[in-house]
């Protein structure tokens, strides 16, 4: 599990702050260089992600779209998804309910 509101390296150039979680919905912050990736997963969790900077490729269910600064991507439960960093970016992802996986009880 990982610390709350500590800076933690997720993957290969991909860096995550995990912020205190609510009782149903939670957030994080992902950072990724430019070249790395998120790579393909699935959760029960439905998930947002905001994109704060920068463009990202990302594949849903097989399906690829870009993420672009400023635009939303929704990823429902249990959708495989990943994605890769076309150029330096940064995501908020938010997630409900909470991901236990990644917090501390």
């Amino acid at each position: 599990m990982s610390p709350l509101n500590q800076w933690e390296d997720a993957e290969p150039g991909v860096r995550r702050k995990i912020f205190a979680p609510g009782q149903t919905i939670m957030m994080m912050e992902v950072h990724f260089e430019e070249g790395a990736a998120g790579y393909l997963h699935q959760h029960v969790h439905e998930q947002l992600s905001y994109c704060l900077e920068g463009q990202l490729e990302f594949t849903v269910n097989g399906e690829k779209m870009i993420l672009s600064a400023g635009e939303t991507i929704y990823i429902p439960s249990m959708a495989e998804h990943g994605c890769r960093a076309l150029r330096k970016s940064r995501l908020l992802d938010t997630f409900t309910p909470l991901r236990q996986d990644l917090i501390k009880s």
